[in-house]
């Protein structure tokens, strides 16, 4: 895989994640449903895992980078796994409503688990990873920086609702209100 389509489909994987954290917070906004902690430990690792592929858009590819993204993705993973759990027995209506069957802890396990096999197969492709011929250093286009940009963006109105919702303590189990609001 050449360089510049390694460049691409990391720009690409932000866009994705972008489209993730979109809806999880146009879902809070628009159908009023406050995340639970794990929701937010998810957001929190969907936004970590934007990490390897902005490394990669700064300096170019390196497998250390996408090892970043695999660590979140697996923290990800794990804590969607203990949402599902939480919620697998029969007559459990989970938490939130559920987008085209599965609620958005299920969609975030699917997504996690596809980003852990998504990374693993951008690091069977080696020749993303040789060095430049010039030795400018890697600028990203217009459409990778406004990947960026747009996830950076997202991260920060999630951090910014996360405190509104939380406050500067401990998170509710079962949020119902914006407890800086509630003050």
């Amino acid at each position: 895989m050449p360089r510049p389509l390694a460049i691409t489909l990391n720009a690409l994987g932000l866009y994705a994640i972008a489209v993730v954290l979109a809806a999880a917070f146009a879902a809070q906004l628009l159908l009023h449903e406050l995340p639970c902690p794990l929701c937010l430990l998810q957001r929190i690792q969907f936004a970590l895992l934007a990490i390897g592929p902005i490394m990669n858009l700064r300096w170019g590819p390196r497998p250390s980078h996408y090892g970043l993204s695999l660590l979140a993705a697996a923290a990800g993973l794990a804590f969607s796994t203990r949402q599902v759990l939480l919620h697998i027995l029969p007559g459990d209506p989970g938490y939130g409503s559920a987008l085209l069957g599965y609620h958005y802890y299920t969609w975030a396990l699917i997504a996690f688990g596809a980003a852990i096999v998504l990374i693993a197969v951008m690091l069977l492709f080696d020749r993303q990873f040789e060095p430049e011929q010039s030795q400018e250093a890697e600028v990203a286009g217009i459409f990778a920086t406004a990947a960026v940009w747009l996830v950076v963006a997202l991260t920060g109105l999630n951090a910014v609702s996360t405190l509104l919702e939380c406050g500067f303590g401990a998170c509710p189990d079962n949020p119902v209100a914006y407890e800086l609001f509630r003050r």
